[in-house]
């Protein structure tokens, strides 16, 4: 083997051995990269769990809580992104080109969440009025339709209301930003309504009086102002007694319900009947009756 040969084979040989370390360095400076990014998401989630923890504490008492839900997970999901997207960078992502991605995918989201948007705005002007908070017994009018029940949660872009049926409703907050809310909550007492019909047969001074002392028997029903009772209407199966009475506003849907069974009750005792609907058909002429029998109708 002459003297060139060896030269080209030794320098062959460092070649090979210089591609491997080369390998080799790589990969191990990507194992050292991986950990390190590793160790940066984890510190990401570490301070992540940290702030949520800390707003808990000194932000959710102080503010309502359907606003800390919002101010939360923005804070949360803001720093947990933008920390990934910091401890990614190592790895030679390219996080102009991520970021811009981002912001047309946001562009194009928006455009086609307008109605999230309108939902989260209404959110906004309903914390700023404050019209209701969790717990309060309210009355939704809305255009189509009339919900009525007790508000359990409240969030940027909807309501949940719990309606008296044991229904949960959810609003979009849009919908109950137009619509007329009563917050039976904001008073101490309210004026429940309700019709009771009696028979044209029945006495109705004995009516009123007894549903006057039915109503006097329920502990939460008001002295002042007192409870009302007068002839609404004449209706076609019944006269429509119109029963007016106060209830603190807390109880007052309760109150109702055991107050209708005491008017019920009251009524039974002392004879007044509550009619099922029915018609009277009263004949003018008499009119003439034909037995037919049996036999006569075969043949």
């Amino acid at each position: 083997m002459s003297t060139t040969d060896l030269i080209n084979s030794s320098e062959g040989i460092n070649a090979t051995l210089n591609a491997i370390i080369a390998s080799a360095t790589d990969t191990w400076n990507m194992v050292l990269k991986l950990l390190g990014v590793s160790v940066s998401i984890a510190i990401v989630v570490a301070v992540t769990l940290a702030i949520r923890t800390f707003l808990r504490r000194s932000l959710k008492p102080r503010v309502a809580l359907h606003v800390y839900n919002v101010i939360e997970k923005v804070i949360v999901y803001a720093v947990l992104i933008l920390g990934i997207i910091a401890a990614l960078a190592p790895l030679g992502i390219n996080l102009t080109g991520l970021l811009v991605a981002g912001g047309v995918a946001g562009i194009i989201i928006g455009f086609a969440s307008q109605t999230v948007f309108s939902n989260f705005l209404s959110g906004i002007f309903l914390y700023i009025e404050r019209p209701i908070k969790v717990g309060d017994s309210v009355i939704i009018n809305a255009q189509d339709s009339s919900i009525a029940g007790m508000v359990i949660d409240i969030d940027a872009i909807s309501t949940k209301i719990r309606s008296w049926d044991g229904h949960i409703v959810r609003i979009p907050n849009d919908k109950l930003f137009s619509s007329t809310i009563i917050n039976v909550s904001k008073v101490a007492a309210v004026r429940v309504v309700v019709d009771v019909g009696i028979s044209y047969r029945s006495d109705v001074v004995k009516a009123r009086e007894a549903i006057l002392e039915a109503l006097n028997e329920h502990p939460y029903v008001l002295v002042n102002p007192q409870p009302e009772v007068y002839v609404k209407e004449f209706g076609n199966s019944a006269i429509v007694l119109r029963v007016r009475f106060w209830a603190p506003s807390k109880v007052w849907y309760e109150t109702r319900k055991v107050c209708l069974e005491l008017i019920r009750d009251r009524l039974k005792k002392v004879g007044v009947e509550i009619p099922f609907p029915q018609l009277d058909l009263h004949v003018k002429e008499p009119i003439s009756i034909i037995e037919v029998s049996s036999d006569s109708s075969k043949a």
